[in-house]
């Protein structure tokens, strides 16, 4: 079978039992062609990490087919699996950085680099690159504001091989957001190419055609159905990658994409549900690393805007009438960290994420619904993504039925994934709901900064506190060296346990299941898949 005759064989996997003798020969394939085969449930929706309505799958395009000036280490965690190193900054396109005394200017020296087309990739195109990403606004511009970065008169190209970044104040949170996924460099010569008066930063070229210096190259994209990696041979800004190709498969049904692991047709599968990655670790063909989400939390969220939870006497009620330890045996099936059970209702530290001081207690829970503005109950929807309801569905259940016992009538409703951002996240009308978000960058205040901030994405529950909105701006960018940030934080976290507006279920884990065979699967805060270290022996 020639290269093509390949591809377009991949184009054909179904769910069906006649794509068996397809999935026979692979394994054998793609060893010969160090060809490493990736199934996943999500659709990749775009190929530019800047588009508006971009979704989550597609972030990792930018992690594998673009550079960024920084990256992290690795480090080994106690299971002896890796993770990224949030406490080992280290360049990727830059080769070298200096910060200025009072931490307002950052010069950044580039290394020798090329982009796919062979031009060198100069300062010129990370301003370009930056000063798209502050402009086009959304997602990637908050997030690069929540670096300090908000505006093109930042960022400076001081020669070819020299980007500076001018601060309005110094920020321990810049650097960091350096290795973002939405912090990627362009080729600006290639986009503008393609530019036009109505779209002059080239959003619907880049949309399906990549234009980076990365480590990949994308060889081909079937949206609904596959995207296959090709090794770039000259990336620059690391080790060469260990395959040629990757064939990224989506497959929708989590029973088929468990088959193909257990079976081998593939090398590796992503974002395994809990009780599959449960199952599949007691078997000796597949390794499973379940890791847990730093910065992260699952949720249930009232929404302030529906008027029984306005009463905060109702939000803790719910609180306590949650069944949490049947949540994490059920939903999580013992893979994540309890986040209930805390012993004070002040902090005592300022470890993020942390237990908060409510319990399954039905008897408090109806003592506080009894003492509040709504004694009788009411009926509420509760709404979850589809495309979580491995975890989601059975938490939704067991809620449901817990809130019954306190006279809260819940009726489930759900949400397809394609709507769920949408309906969760940018219209926050879902009166009662089941979230996740996992802040990248590894701090309480950026977390806070954005799911408790009203008007920012992950505030999903419309709350606002004017203490807390003032404590996220004064720590946001202070120093955690700062005497004053640790009893700032601790205050901040004090007001969300009493406050409650998101109800900390427990802390997930990214579970991810492959061939023995497989090494260099790393974690990392942004829950994609770095191809660059995968390596099959």
């Amino acid at each position: 079978m020639n290269r093509r005759d390949f591809l377009k064989s991949t184009s054909a996997l179904t769910l069906g039992a006649a794509v068996l003798p397809f999935l026979k020969v692979l394994p054998a394939m793609a060893s010969a062609n160090e060809t490493l085969v990736v199934v996943m449930g999500s659709t990749i929706n775009s190929l530019d990490i800047h588009r508006s309505g971009t979704n989550r799958p597609s972030y990792q395009v930018a992690v594998n087919c673009y550079d960024r000036l920084m990256t992290f280490g690795t480090k080994t965690l106690e299971d002896g699996s890796l993770s990224y190193d949030y406490d080992n900054l280290k360049g990727e396109l830059a080769e070298s950085w200096e910060v200025s005394e009072d931490g307002r200017t950052i010069t950044l020296y580039l290394r020798e680099a090329a982009f796919w087309d062979g031009r060198a990739v100069t300062a010129q195109d990370v301003k370009w690159s930056f000063d798209r990403s502050v402009t086009l606004g959304g997602f990637p511009t908050t997030q690069m504001a929540a670096g300090s970065m908000t505006s093109p008169e930042q960022f400076e190209a001081v020669d070819e091989r020299t980007f500076r970044i001018h601060l309005p104040h110094a920020s321990k949170l810049t650097l960091p957001n350096l290795t973002t996924p939405i912090a990627i460099i362009i080729n600006s010569e290639l986009a503008l190419e393609h530019a036009t008066d109505d779209d002059p930063w080239a959003t619907e070229y880049l949309h399906r055609t990549p234009a980076g210096s990365g480590a990949f190259q994308v060889e081909r994209w079937e949206p609904g159905q596959q995207l296959v990696y090709r090794r770039n041979a000259d990336w620059a800004s690391g080790e060469k990658p260990g395959a040629e190709r990757v064939i990224l498969r989506e497959v929708p049904s989590t029973s088929t994409r468990r088959a193909l692991v257990e079976r081998g047709d593939a090398h590796l599968s992503q974002d395994v549900p809990p009780r599959d990655a449960m199952e599949l670790d007691a078997q000796s063909n597949v390794k499973v690393v379940s890791t847990p989400i730093e910065n992260c939390l699952h949720v249930l969220c009232p929404n302030l805007n529906f008027a029984p939870f306005q009463d905060v006497r109702v939000r803790q009620a719910v609180a306590w009438a949650i069944p949490y330890e049947a949540i994490m045996q059920n939903a999580a099936y013992g893979r994540g960290v309890p986040m209930w059970g805390g012993d004070s209702e002040s902090p005592t530290d300022i470890a993020w994420p942390q237990p908060f001081p409510y319990s399954n207690n039905i008897e408090r829970a109806r003592k506080l619904m009894a003492e509040s503005d709504y004694p009788e109950g009411f009926e509420v929807p509760l709404s979850f993504d589809l495309g979580q309801a491995d975890w989601a569905e059975p938490t939704a259940l067991l809620i449901q039925e817990a809130l019954g016992q306190i006279g809260i009538t819940v009726t489930l409703d759900r949400i397809p994934g394609a709507n769920w951002r949408t309906r969760a996240l940018v219209d926050k009308q879902l009166p009662l709901h089941l979230e996740n978000f996992g802040g990248w960058l590894n701090t309480p205040c950026y977390y806070f900064f954005w799911a408790y901030i009203e008007g920012n994405l992950f505030n999903s529950s419309n709350y606002h506190n004017d203490e807390i909105a003032q404590l996220v701006d004064e720590t946001l960018f202070m120093s955690m060296d700062n005497p004053e940030y640790a009893p700032k934080i601790r205050r901040m976290i004090e007001i969300a346990f009493e406050d409650v507006p998101r109800i900390p279920l427990y802390q997930p884990t990214l579970n991810v299941a492959m061939q023995p065979n497989i090494s260099g699967y790393e974690f990392w805060y942004h829950r994609q898949l770095d191809n660059r270290p995968l390596r099959v022996s």
